[in-house]
């Protein structure tokens, strides 16, 4: 059963509740707005308006029909505000936590995490692993990175890409992207265990963010129980890792990884907290698995399909990377210096972020009451920034339905307009990770190949991110001088 049918039998049942009991009148202090139906909202409209194509309609309708700072709506069972413009952006972003707290689907949280980490504790040991999330993520710490990314993106291309005339490619990136992030968060590099992780993470990633209804045959029923093994599978993978550490037991390149850092810097020597200990690194692992692996997989296949329709654009970002490419030795790899220079390939993954973006928006917990452009939002509601009001605004991106890297040359759109990975204090960590992954398979997949789109009008819908409905399938050119 999919979320779809689900939601239908949901209409059903809460039909007579709805016609019996009326909704009452939206505090006019509120935000203007309207919730739906019991229980599941307007989260149908929404995937409905998704399903299509068309997830900004849903936010566009509503900020006409409403106000274009604000609007109230229910999603995901959760009543919340929904914050628009460039200013909506800015409040929520610089902010920080006066207001809000980080906040997770209830799906998500459910089917994702430990169950006895589920308060969201912002005790001392959470901060930590934070702050090991954040100094392992830093541009400067991700330039040894450099090269083992260049590397495997070179090995992938050469087993799943060169021998083909034609390949999917949005699974084919998404295989390559987890396992690098196997690899570089724990230091996984057997082919048959990564394939392991990611089916169970597959099954669980199509379900974390539909309504929570735990009923066999539904996405977040299967979301649920693969969640389960999967957390088992983590907590295995930690534990073995922690007592190869102990012992000192090959850990000069596993003690590079994420998952070791933090086993290294915390305190191992109280016993009652070992296990909590595990849990909470494995739930930060999985939370950053979660945000960077299918948005990632969403940016590098936009890239492909936009360069694939513009020629023009893709001879500009081959100019660029041969010149890169000409000046190393043979068999020498991308280093830091090589990628500062891949400017105009950044922007074009800017302007595929922006055409095809891969995150919707976040969602914060109000934490106290606080007024704004008028409206109070009351603590307990939730908040969703949101990437639909601006991407598209002619007053921000002047003809927004053309693809136009060179709106991000220079000064770029204005503030708050383009924010991929948020802002302010709660800026999405893994943005230089991202940065680094895109360009560097980039510059290995335009030096190899040129490419032409099997389907040249291929539907893209959000399910709830971006998909190409068929995986985008090419026609691969290898270029005549490759080796």
């Amino acid at each position: 059963m999919d979320n779809l049918s689900l939601y239908f039998l949901l209409i059903c049942l809460s039909l007579c509740i709805f016609l019996i009991y009326k909704s009452k009148p939206a505090n006019p202090q509120f935000p203007p707005g309207k919730t739906g139906w019991p229980v599941i909202g307007e989260t149908l409209d929404y995937l409905i308006n998704a399903r299509h194509g068309v997830p900004d309609k849903f936010v566009i309708k509503r900020m006409k029909t409403y106000s274009p700072d604000v609007f109230q709506t229910s999603l995901l069972g959760d009543r919340m505000a929904v914050f628009c413009g460039a200013s909506g952006n800015k409040f929520i972003f610089s902010t920080g936590n006066k207001f809000v707290q980080a906040w997770w689907p209830r799906s998500l949280k459910q089917a994702l995490l430990f169950p006895e980490t589920h308060d969201n504790s912002y005790n001392e040991e959470s901060c930590i692993l934070r702050s090991f999330l954040r100094d392992f993520l830093r541009a400067e710490a991700l330039k040894d990175y450099i090269p083992v990314m260049d590397s495997m993106a070179k090995e992938h291309l050469e087993a799943e890409w060169l021998p083909y005339k034609e390949v999917k490619v949005f699974p084919q990136v998404k295989t390559y992207i987890f396992a690098l992030a196997c690899r570089m968060f724990m230091s996984i590099k057997d082919p048959v265990h990564v394939k392991r992780v990611k089916d169970l993470f597959d099954v669980v990633a199509a379900g974390v963010f539909s309504l929570p209804v735990n009923i066999p045959g539904t996405a977040f029923n299967r979301a649920f129980r693969g969640g389960k093994i999967m957390r088992e599978e983590f907590l295995a993978i930690i534990k073995q890792r922690r007592s190869e550490l102990l012992e000192n037991k090959g850990t000069e390149e596993a003690g590079m990884d994420l998952m070791s850092r933090m086993l290294l810097g915390l305190d191992h020597d109280h016993q009652e907290g070992g296990t909590l200990d595990e849990m909470k690194i494995a739930n930060r692992i999985m939370g950053l698995l979660i945000a960077g692996y299918d948005t990632t997989t969403i940016s590098l296949t936009a890239i492909v399909n936009y360069l694939a329709e513009n020629p023009n654009i893709y001879d500009k970002v081959l100019r660029e990377q041969m010149e890169i490419a000409k000046s190393k030795i043979p068999g020498e790899l991308l280093n830091w210096g090589d990628v500062q220079k891949m400017k105009y390939a950044w922007c074009v993954a800017c302007e595929s972020m922006r055409l095809s973006p891969p995150v919707q928006g976040t969602f914060k917990e109000v934490t106290t009451d606080f007024t704004y452009a008028g409206f109070i939002i009351p603590k307990g509601w939730k908040t969703h920034w949101t990437v639909h009001s601006t991407y598209k605004d002619p007053k921000y991106f002047p003809d927004p339905g053309k693809f136009d890297p060179s709106r991000f040359e220079g000064q770029g759109p204005p503030p708050y307009t383009f924010v991929p990975f948020a802002g302010g204090p709660r800026m999405c960590p893994g943005k230089e990770y991202a940065r680094f992954e895109i360009l560097v398979f980039v510059h290995n997949l335009v030096t190899k190949f040129q490419w032409e789109k099997v389907i040249p009008d291929e539907k893209i819908i959000y399910i709830p991110n971006v998909t190409p409905e068929n995986g985008l399938p090419v026609r691969l050119l290898p270029h005549q001088n490759y080796e």
